[in-house]
């Protein structure tokens, strides 16, 4: 396996999970504190968001921005590689909808 293999396995593992999908998600269309991130993501808790959050920036696909301000004001947003990526994801949400009575018939076929 090269290099280049287990570095594209590891993002893949990194973003491949239902909480880093939803943050960029939320994060496509605007940037956001990291309050309304966690109202946007029903269900997140606080660590799971912040461990997300840190996965993601360390990947590259989120920038945070700290406010010099009192308390200070933190805002997260996708960078240019998030934003393509997002792309993608769209598709994938499109592809669910597209085939959702299908995937629930077979669903319904195969447990039966």
């Amino acid at each position: 396996m090269t290099r280049a293999d287990s570095l594209a396995r590891e993002i893949f593992s990194d973003i491949a999970n239902k909480w880093a999908l939803l943050i960029i998600e939320a994060l496509g269309e605007r940037t956001l504190r990291f309050s309304e991130l966690r109202n946007e993501i029903e269900g997140i808790s606080h660590k799971m968001l912040t461990q997300n959050l840190r996965m993601l920036e360390r990947n590259g696909l989120v920038e945070r921005t700290v406010h010099p301000t009192v308390p200070p004001r933190v805002e997260y947003t996708l960078t240019e590689p998030g934003q393509a990526l997002r792309v993608t994801i769209d598709g994938m949400c499109a592809w669910t909808h597209q085939y959702l009575g299908h995937i629930e018939a077979s669903r319904h076929h195969f447990d039966t």
